[in-house]
């Protein structure tokens, strides 16, 4: 995969961030496919290299994770942003128990968030809420969804419950890689993912009647 581009202009600065670490990482020449997530995980404290092939590998579900959050334009910006951490973390990095990077990677995303939200509260610029990209929760969660009914259901959630929900909703993480992904126990996430399915289910039916078939509050006690 190469760097993405924003469509408008490679001279963006978005693109530019992206360019430069894309080709630092390729001009090492590390493309070792065969090895499992948790093998690259665990000799990148001593390969830093090995970020790029971690890179190749997930930058897409990295940048719709951004995109969905916080828009496609901001996401562009920000997908240097969390590879650039991930790599100077890399002494910490703890793979989970599944074995997959993502749980990390999208800590690590949530964290460069958290720092952009605040930056552009601190500019003036719009809100999280405002940066939702609605449209892409329609697609992933239900195709015949209308977007009021959904804003409805996520917006009485605090941001803690909303977080782990659709880590489980759009990026498709176990509710186990959910919990190490925000950093709470496994007991402490179902019950968190428990409350926000049933917060989420009430305003639901407020809008779109009894019963509403919502994949996204469909209850998973698995914490596997």
């Amino acid at each position: 995969m190469g760097p993405r581009c924003c469509g408008k202009s490679c001279g963006e600065t978005a693109c530019r961030r992206t360019q430069r670490f894309y080709f630092w990482w390729h001009k090492t020449g590390v493309t070792d496919h065969e090895r499992s997530d948790r093998l690259l995980l665990a000799g990148l404290p001593e390969q830093p290299e090995l970020i790029g092939v971690l890179y190749e590998r997930h930058a897409p579900s990295v940048f719709r994770f951004l995109s969905r959050r916080a828009g496609p334009a901001a996401a562009e910006d920000l997908l240097s942003e969390v590879f650039v951490a991930a790599l100077s973390a890399r002494g910490r990095v703890v793979a989970h128990d599944s074995g997959s990077a993502l749980p990390w990677l999208y800590g690590i995303a949530a964290n460069v968030l958290r720092h952009h939200f605040r930056d552009s509260r601190a500019g003036g610029a719009a809100s999280h809420d405002a940066g939702m990209d609605w449209d892409a929760v329609e697609d992933r969660l239900d195709a015949q969804a209308r977007r009021g009914e959904l804003r409805a259901a996520l917006s009485v959630l605090s941001t803690a419950e909303r977080d782990l929900l659709l880590l489980v909703a759009w990026e498709g993480l176990t509710p186990a890689e959910a919990a190490s992904t925000v950093g709470i126990s496994q007991v402490a996430a179902r019950s968190r993912l428990h409350r926000a399915r049933m917060r989420a289910a009430r305003a639901l039916q407020s809008v779109a009647g009894p019963f509403p078939d919502y994949p996204f509050v469909a209850n998973q006690e698995n914490l596997t």
